[in-house]
């Protein structure tokens, strides 16, 4: 069959010309589940630690501040620049560095770094998963390279899952220039099937919800 053939065919069966325009697509409607706060954090604590993360809920700043700074204790940390993080004075806890002002700096104390602490911009319940989007004050590399990733999150930030999370966000390309999705620690069985942390990122994960 010809393509004319075959495009004739599909415009007869939609009940058009050749010269008709389409009509304009619908709206995309994502049904989102309400589910309320607190069982959100249940879900996503136990999707989270089901991966081998840890989940930490702070009544507080103070709380927050006192558990990242158990956490750190007797390690080198280096913090992105998020404001949150400076908030809940992690920032000024001893061992943690930050406020880099170059890239070239920043890569290079996170080569020696034990522990990375960023903020996420949202978290999602159903997989306990955590959302990055890279920017001036959230470089990347934070929670790539140190073997310890610590995460702080609002609680108002916990969606349900990704359809929420493509609601509250339809197009990630104008916000950011990239949207990273962390699931749990870094881990694999490419050789011979055998679970490995550790490889491609953090081994451990914990995330601070406040």
């Amino acid at each position: 069959m010809s393509r004319d053939f075959i495009l004739h065919r599909v415009r007869t069966a939609l009940g058009r010309s050749a010269a008709q325009p389409p009509p304009p697509a619908p709206e995309v409607q994502l049904p989102v589940r309400e589910v309320p706060l607190e069982r959100r954090i249940e879900i996503f604590s136990a999707a989270l630690e089901k991966l081998g993360g840890r989940t930490v809920v702070a009544a507080s700043a103070e709380e927050a501040r006192a558990y990242a700074a158990r956490l750190v204790e007797g390690k080198r940390a280096v913090a992105s620049n998020a404001p949150l993080l400076a908030d809940c004075g992690l920032t000024s806890l001893a061992g943690v560095r930050s406020g880099f002002s170059t890239a070239l700096e920043l890569r290079r104390a996170l080569e020696s770094a034990d522990v990375g602490i960023t903020g996420a911009d949202y978290a999602l319940a159903e997989t306990g998963s955590l959302v990055l989007l890279s920017s001036a004050s959230e470089a990347r590399l934070v929670s790539l390279l140190p073997p310890v990733h610590l995460a702080v999150v609002l609680r108002d930030r916990l969606l349900t899952g990704l359809d929420e999370l493509v609601s509250v966000l339809p197009d990630p390309a104008a916000a950011t220039s990239a949207l990273v999705i962390i699931t749990g620690p870094s881990r694999t069985a490419d050789i011979e099937q055998i679970l490995v942390r550790g490889v491609h990122g953090p081994r451990e994960v914990h995330v601070l919800l406040v």
